[in-house]
């Protein structure tokens, strides 16, 4: 009988492709969506990316809701947890996006529990890692790390995936099986769109494609690619060796002054809408004072800040995709599916 998997966030971006990864492999996916209306559309993406989609069916889930979760996770044999708020601004009222990240993480892992899955993997964040820390901190940072949700430039989505996640082990801690957790935290997720729905992943090279961000600041952005990430999902699912650990994905920093070159090179077409001008840091930080996303990312302004993914080298077995392929192959999916 073939193995099945319940994959929730099914629609986005990252668990497109994580759905892509394990249909490939021979599993089984049960994927939750918030609106079962959308499965037609998730099925035909997943098709028309060479999935076979015979052994994918749909069922609907709310992070915010009891119903339905204790009968998803019956008869599967894994779980992936990768559904979470991921807002394209962040909220006036920080629980909007910190409550069901938390709650929905419970949720999915006591489902999984009581059906007495073998392994879960829950889709974190750099976020939960990197952030709230001091600036002048040199060393790399590791999965050993946790941000500091009190600590400056700290967002409520900073706030969610911290606390989602620790909700996590916490759990599997308290069943007695932290090590049948493996998490995967990457840093910003770019690559191919299996859809015409760019969602917020894309919009750090869309905004710089279309023209709405007319000016760039010296941001640092760790980036790692969506089929790279869906392969750590996938192999943390089967690998002994990832059970118990947290595992840090990212292929490394780009300023967004080098991706905005990088775009206008590779893209000649749309390189009159791509920024030149770079604004001092003094005057970004002044801009922040005024602008709550702007504030929330200043940790990346200046230099890039190292980690340590050796873990995820070695859970995937090949180099990770250079950073400025996975944005040009965001860019090119934008300009293919006429999104820009």
């Amino acid at each position: 009988m073939t193995d099945r998997v319940l994959l929730t966030g099914v629609s986005g971006f990252l668990g497109g492709h994580v759905a892509l990864a394990l249909l490939r492999a021979g599993f089984a996916v049960r994927g939750s969506l918030r609106d079962v209306a959308r499965a037609p559309r998730v099925r035909e993406s997943l098709r028309a990316a060479g999935a076979d989609v015979s052994r994918l069916e749909f069922v609907a889930l709310d992070l915010r809701r009891d119903d339905g979760w204790r009968a998803a996770a019956e008869g599967c044999r894994y779980l992936q947890h990768v559904a979470s708020p991921l807002p394209a601004r962040m909220p006036r009222d920080r629980e909007e996006t910190i409550r069901p990240a938390v709650d929905g993480t419970r949720r999915a892992l006591e489902a999984a529990l009581a059906a007495g899955v073998e392994r879960i993997v829950v889709t974190s964040s750099t976020a939960a890692i990197m952030h709230g820390h001091p600036r002048e901190r040199g060393e790399p940072f590791s999965e050993a790390d946790w941000s500091r949700t009190d600590g400056e430039g700290a967002s409520a989505y900073t706030e969610s995936k911290t606390r989602a996640e620790l909700e996590a082990w916490s759990i599997m801690e308290e069943a007695g099986r932290r090590d049948d957790l493996a998490t995967i935290n990457p840093s910003v997720i770019l690559g191919p769109l299996l859809d015409d729905d760019a969602g917020t992943s894309a919009l750090l090279v869309r905004s710089l494609l279309d023209g709405s961000t007319p000016v760039l600041a010296r941001f640092h952005v760790g980036i790692v690619d969506a089929r790279d990430v869906a392969a750590l999902h996938l192999n943390a699912m089967r690998s002994p060796r990832a059970g118990g650990r947290r595992c840090l994905a990212s292929a490394g920093n780009i300023g967004l002054p080098d991706l905005a070159d990088l775009l206008r090179l590779r893209f000649p077409s749309h390189a009159g809408r791509i920024p030149r001008l770079v604004l001092p840091d003094w005057m970004v930080r002044l801009y922040a004072l005024l602008d709550a996303d702007v504030r929330a990312n200043l940790a990346a302004l200046g230099a890039p800040r190292p980690v340590d993914a050796s873990h995820a080298l070695a859970l995937l077995g090949h180099p990770f995709t250079p950073p400025a392929e996975s944005a040009a192959a965001t860019a090119q999916s934008l300009i293919a599916r006429h999104l820009v």
